[in-house]
Formats: C-alpha cells, structure tokens, sequence
C-alpha cells in the first residue's frame, strides 16, 4: 500500500470530522518511504493542520467554494475532457469496471472519475501503474496546481506531490489550453444552478457510440472543455 497517495486521497476528499481528527495519522502516511519530497510533506502537512484546525463548516464552505463551484477546478477528471456530453458516460463504466478488475468497490457518493477515488485505487497498485497513470493526467494536474497557486490555496500542493510521483513533464500545449478556460465565479449561484439543471450525465453505455479503454481515455484527456461539475455538496454549505 502506497500510504502517501492513501493520506493525498483523503486530504482531497471532502473534510469530515473523522478527516480533521486523522490529523496525526495522515501526516505519518505522507512521511512514509521516500515517495516525497521532505518539502512535498511539510507542504501537505500544512496543509492537514489547516483543514483540521478550521471550523467543520468553513472548511466543507472552503471545499465546495474551489473544487465544486469552480468549473476549471473540478477534481473529476473526465470534465477536463468530456464535460457533461453523453461520451461520458460509457467512460465511467469502463472506468468502474478496471476499478472492480483490480478488487476496489468505489464509493457510490463519489463519480468514478472523482481524483481523490482514483488515487485511493491507485494507492494499492504497482509503482508502475501509479507513474503511468497519473502521469497521463500531468496537465490537469498543473493546470489545477496553477489555478489553486493563483488563489493562495494550500491544495496546490496536493497537485505538486502527484506530478512529483508521476514524475513527468506536462505537454506545455495541453496545459496552456486548459489554463485558456476562463473562471467563473463561484458566488454566482443562479448561473451555477442553470449550468448544473441543463446537464445530463449519462452512466449506461450508448450501443451507437464506440469508447476507448479507460486507459486511453486517460492518455488522451488533452482537450478541455467549459462543461459544468458536479454540483452534488454545493448545498452542503449554503
């Protein structure tokens, strides 16, 4: 078990009062081997004592505030690349089925495509693996690193820790494209709730429409797209 991308995993997730007490817990995971940077740890660390010593609310405010009202900062994966089109769909069953061929069940409150889910499966696979596909996501990665710079997040260096894992270099190319997305804001309610009314995902496989191996659809997550998340938690702090 790669403890450190387990501890990344549960910092992205949605903070919980059993995420703000793991405190201790999660910064001895992040320290564990030699997976990161001391830099990389103490960033992270930081990073757990800051969600742990907020208020519950203001933290879960803070979480939905970046990764579910932000468009451009959505932690799942194939809205860099699908958005809310109907090629979705089919890829998260693809995505669920590799899930299940390697023994993980994914929480039916997450989108299969949802970062922290995908780490938590990668966080029993081999190194090999790990490096390839999360180095097929580096663009996003940097384009969320950058984007979560811009606001003074500490997040950010949750975005730094997987590029070091993966340890490639982003396609300069790919990541401008998504940083060309402008952001919307995220106090706009009324227009976040049309975005979000008007989208329709669809979760069963369409027989019209041919789709790739979930690994491919991986490798090739290079066209961005101005399409709405998934605004399931965005209530959790209104």
């Amino acid at each position: 078990m790669l403890m450190p991308l387990k501890a990344i995993s549960a910092i992205l997730s949605y903070p919980s009062t059993d995420l703000q007490a793991a405190g201790p817990e999660l910064k001895a995971a992040l320290a564990e081997g030699d997976l990161l940077t001391p830099k990389l740890v103490d960033l992270l660390s930081r990073l757990v004592d800051d969600i742990a010593g907020m208020d519950i609310y203001a933290a879960q405010e803070r979480y939905v505030g970046l990764f579910d009202r932000s468009r451009t900062l959505s932690l799942n994966l194939f809205e860099h690349v699908h958005g809310e089109s109907r090629d979705r769909g089919p890829a998260m069953v693809d995505l669920v089925e590799m899930y299940r061929a390697g023994g993980f069940e994914p929480i039916a409150s997450e989108l299969p495509d949802h970062l922290p889910v995908l780490l938590e499966f990668l966080a029993s696979r081999p190194m090999a693996e790990v490096k390839d596909v999360i180095g097929d996501t580096a663009h996003i990665l940097e384009n969320l690193q950058t984007r979560l710079t811009r606001r003074e997040s500490g997040y950010a260096a949750a975005m730094a820790a997987l590029q070091h894992i993966a340890g490639v270099k982003a396609d300069a190319a790919a990541v401008e494209a998504l940083l060309s997305v402008p952001d919307e804001d995220p106090d706009d309610l009324e227009a976040l709730d049309q975005v979000w009314e008007e989208a329709q995902v669809t979760f069963g496989p369409d027989p019209a429409a041919g789709c790739p191996q979930v690994r491919d659809m991986l490798a090739n997550l290079d066209q961005p797209v101005n399409q709405p998340t998934d605004g399931n938690r965005a209530t959790a702090a209104e």
